[in-house]
């Protein structure tokens, strides 16, 4: 690892991550919705409780906890077509959708959240390097308001959720390791990697690869570590807005 400090953060240290705020009820109709900012980017994340499960649970006895997410057409440079016009979503789309579904599912007991699901939403309104990252943090509070709702209306009577969870990524630029990239970073980083992690600091996932240049079994516990040292100030940040609230 390099010690030499890249000079085009906009001031950010090469270990330190993006300012951060999480605006918890950001929607009045959700079950539970925040804004989540991580830079520039923005996301609006929002729960739905539905009291059916899909086809698949039927009879079970338990819940499930599902995903979508999008970009609005201005949330990049140049305007994206929505997905609904085109008649499709993209293998990207389908891809982070499905990466926020399994990390909440990760922490959530399903058979204590009933025979019912939450419907996560997250709606990209603006655009600068780790959507589905700022997704899944984001999503994560929402959805914990949503079970606040649930153990208050008496419909559940023990909260499914186990821990939190939260995630950020972590890249590689000429030897220097870099916590919570930028667009401008994302795009032309060595090694790109998101990293997906509870609060007892148990690995959800890790989505990693060689953009630019190879990189080392060391290199990548080295990227491992400061992405843990990044989402336990996401994990602070999501306890302090729960606590507001």
């Amino acid at each position: 690892m390099k010690n030499t400090p890249l000079s085009n953060r906009s001031g950010r240290a090469d270990d330190e991550p993006r300012h951060l705020s999480i605006v918890p009820d950001f929607l009045a109709q959700a079950d539970g919705s925040v804004l989540i900012c991580c830079g520039n980017t923005k996301v609006i994340c929002t729960a739905t409780i539905d009291e059916n499960v899909p086809g698949f649970l039927k009879d079970q006895g338990r819940g499930w906890v599902t995903a979508e997410y999008g970009m609005l057409p201005a949330s990049a440079n140049g305007r994206m077509r929505r997905e609904a016009v085109a008649g499709k979503q993209s293998g990207r789309t389908q891809e982070i959708q499905r990466l926020i579904g399994r990390s909440l599912r990760a922490v959530v007991d399903l058979e204590k959240l009933g025979s019912r699901q939450i419907l996560i939403d997250c709606d990209v309104i603006q655009a600068d390097g780790g959507t589905r990252t700022a997704s899944i943090s984001g999503a994560y509070v929402a959805l914990a308001l949503a079970v606040r709702k649930l153990l208050e209306k008496g419909l559940i009577s023990e909260n499914p959720i186990r821990e939190a969870v939260a995630a950020i990524s972590v890249g590689m630029i000429d030897g220097n390791l870099l916590l919570d990239l930028d667009y401008p970073e994302d795009s032309s980083c060595d090694a790109d990697i998101n990293v997906v992690m509870t609060a007892s600091q148990q690995l959800v996932e890790i989505q990693g690869t060689a953009e630019g240049a190879t990189f080392s079994i060391g290199q990548l516990n080295d990227l491992i570590t400061l992405a843990q040292k990044g989402i336990k100030q996401i994990l602070a940040a999501q306890q302090q807005a729960l606590a507001e609230n």
